[in-house]
């Protein structure tokens, strides 16, 4: 009976700081905007997994193996700066496709581990389109005690930040026509 109850006592002397010391935990941002175009000619612009131009914060794009499941794009950020992002789902069927970054340049996104998925559906009521585009994540500093720049609310606001800019764009250049 002692023993057991010396185990317990030990258990709750343990159970905070394991609590405490766990790591970071997921972060999801996710954003849908209505284009004022149908759907064929939204994806038109975002096919192209070697092209994202459409994105204020991309200055260049390059994906030696396109479309191709596993195909790697080289990110060149406007602010100076280079990612590279891993094709892995690609449908243009169902006009969706799936990335991954492992490696996030934190002076570019408060991230890590960093995955995405863009789909392009008809909106209700008319041709326009809904675009949505959701990101899994963790924080940018993986240990306990992040900085503030790196924490679970930097990187949410950050990749929040930078999918809106990206949607936001993305309906100028389509509904412009450029």
């Amino acid at each position: 009976m002692f023993r057991k109850l010396a185990a317990f006592v030990v258990a709750l002397l343990i159970l905070p700081g394991l609590a405490a010391a766990h790591g970071p935990t997921r972060q999801k941002a996710s954003e849908t905007i209505t284009i004022d175009a149908a759907p064929d000619k939204v994806w038109a612009v975002i096919e192209n997994f070697g092209d994202m131009s459409w994105h204020p914060r991309i200055a260049m794009a390059d994906a030696p193996k396109g479309n191709e499941k596993g195909s790697v794009r080289t990110l060149g950020f406007t602010t100076g700066g280079m990612m590279e992002e891993e094709l892995s789902k690609y449908d243009a069927e169902k006009m969706t496709y799936s990335t991954f970054i492992g490696h996030v340049n934190t002076d570019l996104l408060p991230a890590t581990n960093y995955s995405a998925t863009i789909t392009v559906k008809p909106a209700e009521g008319g041709a326009k389109s809904d675009v949505t585009w959701r990101a899994a994540f963790y924080r940018g500093y993986p240990n306990n005690e992040p900085p503030a720049e790196l924490n679970d609310e930097a990187a949410v606001t950050g990749v929040s930040a930078f999918i809106t800019e990206g949607l936001e764009n993305l309906k100028k250049t389509v509904e412009s026509g450029s």
